[in-house]
């Protein structure tokens, strides 16, 4: 029996917790999650080294996996949406880089997070930036009403992937992007570790198959849909990431079986897309 793929609300308790700590300045480490340790997080670590971020509380608060804004090329006067904005960081660098002729929105669905994300907005002074409540599988935007669609290490949380693919596209002006980090799935993995909560939460066993991403940007109409890994993990840092797993083991498995079964089996990467401009 597969085990039931854990809820939006499981996502969502998981990163207002990680909101929570950071309103409160008692920040701890999500997303992938700490080692027991205390070392740094293999998948967060290290994402924005030379980059002259706009607000230090909102690099302190990101979670992701990759530097959406370095991938995307942004250019003034477009129009960024960012898929799960989370603490700003990526909205603030888009917006700070499309210039005041140009607007960067962030969407997300915990309220913590959009609170999280507009007192860095405000701490930040930048102006052309917004914060909207919603889900990335129901985009609350019009049709064609962006340049730009990013997002760092989220989709893979969805449990609709094509829907947010979808949205994605129908969002996007003919002739945008979509640049995504996410993680990846380079092989398969047991159904039993699917239904862990602290793997599905950390960005791993939600992951779709590097080539399945290719396969679902280019079934709603995307082009030139690529996937390029840009860190990949090993035992140590499953071993640095055992607090994912806990105590939610599957029947019969032990901590050492989990890391065999995912050893080598998934990548932090940059997705590409584009929207096929109008004839």
């Amino acid at each position: 029996m597969i085990p039931t793929i854990p809820t939006r609300d499981a996502v969502r308790e998981r990163y207002a917790a990680a909101a929570r700590s950071h309103l409160t300045g008692d920040a701890s480490p999500c997303c992938s999650g700490s080692s027991p340790g205390g070392e740094p997080d293999p998948i967060t670590v290290g994402l924005y080294e030379g980059t002259d971020s706009p607000s230090d509380a909102a690099l302190a608060a990101s979670l992701g996996c990759g530097n959406p804004t370095a991938l995307a090329d942004l250019s003034p006067g477009e129009d960024v949406l960012d898929l799960g904005s989370g603490g700003g960081l990526d909205v603030l660098l888009s917006a700070r880089r499309v210039g005041p002729t140009g607007t960067a929105t962030g969407l997300d669905m915990t309220d913590e997070m959009l609170e999280l994300a507009r007192r860095n907005q405000a701490e930040a002074g930048i102006a052309n930036a917004r914060f909207v409540r919603g889900r990335i599988e129901a985009i609350p935007l019009d049709d064609a009403s962006v340049d730009v669609v990013i997002s760092n290490c989220v989709i893979n949380l969805s449990a609709d992937k094509d829907a947010v693919i979808r949205e994605a596209h129908r969002v996007l002006r003919p002739g945008g992007r979509f640049a995504v980090a996410d993680v990846v799935l380079l092989r398969g993995i047991p159904d039993a570790l699917r239904g862990i909560v602290g793997l599905w939460t950390g960005c791993i066993s939600g992951a779709l198959l590097d080539t399945a991403y290719v396969e679902r940007l280019t079934a709603v109409g995307f082009t030139d849909a690529s996937v390029e890994i840009t860190r990949t993990y090993g035992r140590d840092d499953l071993h640095r990431l055992s607090g994912l797993v806990g105590d939610q083991l599957p029947h019969g498995w032990t901590l050492e079986q989990v890391v065999d079964a995912l050893d080598g089996s998934f990548a932090s990467a940059f997705v590409r897309a584009s929207k096929p401009a109008e004839q």
